[in-house]
């Protein structure tokens, strides 16, 4: 990923500054393996440098990371007499994994490899409401069909899964998800893993957006903020480069945060005045066609905004000024140096934004707005997918990731 590639330049520049920083404590092959992800070509000797560890000691770790095909050999170093250096290197393509993008009337599953390069996918248009066992089975068969197309179905790493609720992320279960009947306390972990017996990562679709436009476009943006306009509104809070779920997952749920515009309108949620109810595109489809305009979804209020209605473009805006006035409050709390819109509803471009800047710029102090960029999704609809792998691969990638495929490996063998 981006983010490991920049690390990894940062320690190869450590090594050709002569620095060898001291090994302190147990020093592990996953730790070794860190340096590697940069996807640079090293030799044994050049690690034994960075590290400060024996030759013969940094051979005894990299020999397991061969073996497990994660490190592949790719060629010898120049040589100033004797016989050449061998170098290797992490190769991405050692293993795969099912990234899973659910939304409230859609199921993505891409295959991608350990950098998240989408390498096959395919998409159904089917409601959350329809329950677990409906989607999650569709994704289990379509994650096998995936995998049987690679040839490599004995190669998976790992699933990803995002889903358009509140998710206990320690467990995986959705947790009173006000759209989707049916998921509450629901073992989705369990489920997959009947059929594709590997790590099972779940969070809620927003976090995993906002993990993917951070790793995908801006992996030196350590403060960002992710929004995601849609049929709801929510938010992934990436602070001090950590993605912030809060006590029980649900930090960033920006759509039930009182708006002032909202007064006594009703949520799905039960409350009242909620900002969901006034600026989702499902609340801007209600509003235009109460004023008998066609429009009975979000995508129809972008499509009337395109082709020039002004009913539309004018709702559009003040859609983004409802959305500007809780982000306000955000910039004042969180000091991002980023807020990033996607979802949807992101496809109205600058019709929402120009709402959202106008009033963040103007209710946050100077200082907090000094450095602040407000700007679309690069991502777009693959942000979920592009999320989900980089979840799983952070974590299968880990240093104790690392060492349990290696242990798993050496009980196997």
């Amino acid at each position: 990923m981006a983010e490991q590639r920049r690390k990894g330049h940062q320690v190869h520049d450590h090594l050709t500054q002569g620095e060898q920083p001291p090994v302190t404590g147990a020093f592990r092959a996953g730790d070794l393996f860190q340096l590697l992800r940069d996807g640079r070509a090293w030799t044994r000797s050049q690690l034994a440098m960075i590290t400060g560890l024996a030759r013969s000691t940094v051979a005894g770790k990299v020999d397991p990371l061969l073996r497990s095909g994660l490190v592949v050999p790719v060629g010898d170093a120049r040589s100033s007499g004797g016989r050449p250096a061998t170098r290797f290197a992490f190769d991405p393509q050692a293993r795969t994994v099912l990234a899973v993008d659910i939304g409230a009337s859609h199921v993505r599953v891409a295959l991608t490899d350990l950098n998240g390069k989408v390498l096959a996918e395919e998409r159904a248009d089917m409601p959350v409401a329809a329950g677990p066992d409906a989607l999650l089975g569709y994704v289990v068969d379509s994650g096998k069909r995936l995998l049987a197309e690679s040839r490599r179905p004995d190669h998976l790493a790992g699933v990803g899964i995002g889903l358009p609720g509140p998710v206990q992320h320690t467990t995986g279960r959705p947790v009173k998800p006000p759209i989707m009947p049916g998921w509450d306390g629901f073992d989705v972990v369990g489920f997959v893993r009947r059929s594709l017996p590997s790590p099972v990562l779940v969070d809620n679709d927003v976090n995993i957006m906002a993990l993917g436009e951070r790793a995908g476009f801006w992996p030196d943006v350590d403060n960002l903020l992710f929004v995601k306009v849609a049929t709801g509104i929510g938010s992934g809070v990436i602070s001090s480069g950590q993605l912030q779920r809060g006590c029980d997952g649900t930090a960033g749920d920006l759509g039930h945060v009182r708006a002032a515009r909202g007064e006594d309108t009703v949520c799905r949620c039960g409350n009242t005045g909620c900002l969901e109810a006034i600026a989702s595109g499902a609340a801007v489809a209600r509003s235009l066609a109460a004023e008998g305009l066609d429009a009975a979804s979000g995508a129809d209020v972008v499509a009337l905004a395109e082709n020039g209605n002004v009913t539309a473009i004018q709702a559009l805006r003040q859609a983004g000024r409802d959305i500007g006035e809780v982000l306000a409050t955000c910039v004042n709390l969180l000091n991002p140096s980023m807020i990033v819109i996607g979802g949807s509803m992101a496809a109205a471009g600058e019709h929402l934004m120009a709402g959202v800047r106008e009033v963040v710029y103007h209710r946050s102090p100077p200082l907090a707005t000094t450095h602040l960029r407000i700007v679309l999704s690069r991502a777009g609809d693959q942000a979920a997918t592009m999320g989900a792998s980089h979840l799983v691969c952070q974590h299968v990638l880990s240093p104790d990731g690392i060492e349990a495929e290696l242990a798993s490996a050496a009980d196997a063998g």
